[in-house]
């Protein structure tokens, strides 16, 4: 199997999507133009409300979605792979889906994803996040064919459930993608633990755009996009600002670390605890 070259994107996104759109695309060409095959954009690359319930306001249904429709346009027009790593969808209830999109190079819809586990915490960072309050979770895991291998699906807080992506090695998955807008303070603590934990425990590749950078209401996201390989080293690291990195991908080298350590023949099915 061949290699390919896959690159990340990690861009500050407000609630100017016109803006953020634009500053993507130029993004996307830069790094087609340095040979990328498949390039990843993160988590809301091209909306970040102030207010969960802003994203149903001023949302869209699915097919009269203007970012939709810009990237399936990009990747035709550049015939290339291209992960929309989400974008706020409208759904039943007031709510939006946290939803994600791999286009093929003809720009059509190779497979969605809607973030299935939401992000309702409270950080000492001055920031109460309650996702749940406008986002309506997915149920579904997802596994993509590409034409080096299989890609699993994921968004952003998904990373800390384990289980999911063991679930994606188990249907077959070679690559993890794990688009995100992590915060600042818990990316500093967690991002790169939890990202390479993952690699590891599945031997899988894991491509990781974040979004970077502060808004005028004072949301900070770490940044720092990660390409890590199946024994879990970092063969990409954006740092803090916008930008893109590119990485060239071994699918081999998923089989070879498997063999190595064949953990996912080793799982076995475990009672739960007596109460």
């Amino acid at each position: 199997m061949s290699t390919f070259d896959v690159a990340c994107i990690q861009n500050c996104a407000a609630n100017d999507l016109d803006a953020n759109l634009a500053k993507v695309e130029t993004l996307v060409r830069a790094a087609v133009a340095d040979g990328a095959d498949l390039v990843c954009l993160p988590e809301f690359y091209c909306l970040l409300e102030p207010s969960d319930g802003s994203y149903y306001d001023n949302g869209y249904d699915e097919d009269a979605h203007p970012a939709l429709a810009h990237g399936r346009t990009l990747a035709a027009e550049l015939s290339r792979w291209l992960l929309l790593g989400s974008m706020p969808v409208r759904a039943a209830g007031g709510k939006v889906h946290n939803r994600g999109f791999l286009l093929a190079p003809d720009g059509g819809i190779a497979a969605r994803y809607d973030k299935i586990h939401l992000f309702d915490v409270v950080i000492r960072d001055g920031q109460d996040y309650r996702e749940s309050a406008g986002v309506a979770p997915g149920d579904c895991a997802v596994v993509a064919p590409l034409p080096w291998g299989r890609l699993g699906l994921s968004i952003c807080y998904d990373v800390r459930f384990p289980q999911l992506f063991r679930q994606l090695a188990q249907a077959g998955a070679d690559f993890l993608a794990v688009p995100a807008a992590f915060t600042a303070k818990t990316g500093a603590a967690h991002w790169h633990t939890l990202l390479r934990a993952r690699a590891i425990e599945n031997g899988c590749f894991v491509f990781a755009p974040g979004q970077c950078g502060v808004r005028p209401w004072g949301r900070r996201t770490y940044g720092h996009s990660l390409i890590i390989d199946p024994w879990g080293e970092i063969l990409a690291d954006a740092g803090d600002d916008e930008g893109y990195v590119i990485a060239t991908v071994d699918p081999a080298r998923v089989a070879e670390v498997r063999r190595m350590i064949p953990s996912l023949h080793h799982d076995r099915p475990i009672a739960p605890p007596a109460p």
